[in-house]
């Protein structure tokens, strides 16, 4: 099987997605406002390798939903906008580093190489603050972010939460894992 091949949706997998994301866009308006279904439809119709990563953040968990229009070049971006980290998501170190650095308990995956993998990206920390400002979400759970280089050289890696109604910012070796800490991510379409 090729790989082009396994990133191919079966015709009643795209009605599924493509009624499912339809319905979550109809119920979130507020997510997208002077935003049309039919636009968002017809691009993702163009487009079947994209469709597969939505579907791959569907099927881990995230409930991607439209966030908005990059009106320059058209394209839309999702997020995840599940209540909490992606239940499909957790327990994961940072990135295929950190994970090789481990040298024992070490988790199945990492978040970047997992993301690489679905075709997606983890979440900046001035995008995670944007989705903050459509709802509240990981008020249980936490999700890792993409960490600048001078953070990551030293070791580190950057994830965040809302607690106490705010938005936390935090750091943490990039190879600890927990099993409420995931990963948010979005893709361009």
């Amino acid at each position: 099987m090729t790989k082009e091949t396994k990133k191919q949706l079966s015709s009643a997998q795209r009605e599924e997605l493509l009624s499912t994301l339809k319905a979550r866009f109809e119920k979130n308006m507020i997510r997208h406002k002077d935003l049309e279904w039919a636009d968002v439809q017809a691009k993702l119709e163009a487009n079947s390798e994209k469709l597969w990563s939505l579907h791959e953040m569907e099927r881990t968990g995230g409930e991607p939903d439209v966030v908005e229009q990059d009106n320059k070049i058209g394209e839309f971006i999702f997020y995840d906008c599940a209540a909490e980290s992606p239940k499909g998501r957790r327990s994961l170190c940072y990135d295929g580093e950190a994970l090789e650095a481990r040298k024992e308990n070490k988790p199945g995956n990492s978040a970047m190489d997992m993301a690489a993998a679905m075709g997606i990206e983890l979440l900046t920390e001035e995008q995670y603050r944007e989705l903050q400002k459509l709802g509240k979400f990981d008020c249980k759970t936490s999700s890792w972010l993409t960490t600048p280089a001078a953070i990551r050289k030293l070791g580190g890696a950057i994830f965040a939460d809302r607690r106490y109604d705010t938005v936390f910012v935090y750091h943490n070796g990039a190879q600890s894992y927990y099993a409420a800490r995931g990963f948010r991510g979005l893709l361009r379409v």
